[in-house]
């Protein structure tokens, strides 16, 4: 608990700050992933590898910061993975 009022008003302006960047850090990873799931469906290989480099780094990003745990972003890029090889590998 805070000891003065100005220091409770701090905490909750920083805390808000926070929350704000993970939340746009959230949802620029979400919509990575919905641009290359669109890609897939697409059938641009050459597009969704693109797209599919990118969402990892975002992922990975989100992950050393501690905004998305670790073993979310694995699961998350494992899938991602799976998708493109299953759809790209009978054309390489």
């Amino acid at each position: 608990m805070a000891v003065k009022k100005s220091s409770a008003e701090k905490r909750h302006k920083q805390s808000e700050v926070r929350r704000l960047r993970n939340k746009a850090a959230k949802s620029s990873a979400r919509t990575s992933v919905k641009r290359f799931i669109e890609a897939v469906h697409a059938k641009d290989a050459a597009l969704a590898s693109e797209k599919l480099r990118a969402l990892t780094k975002e992922l990975d990003t989100a992950a050393g910061k501690g905004i998305l745990s670790k073993n979310a972003v694995s699961r998350k890029k494992s899938r991602m993975a799976k998708l493109y090889n299953a759809t790209f590998a009978a054309a390489k």
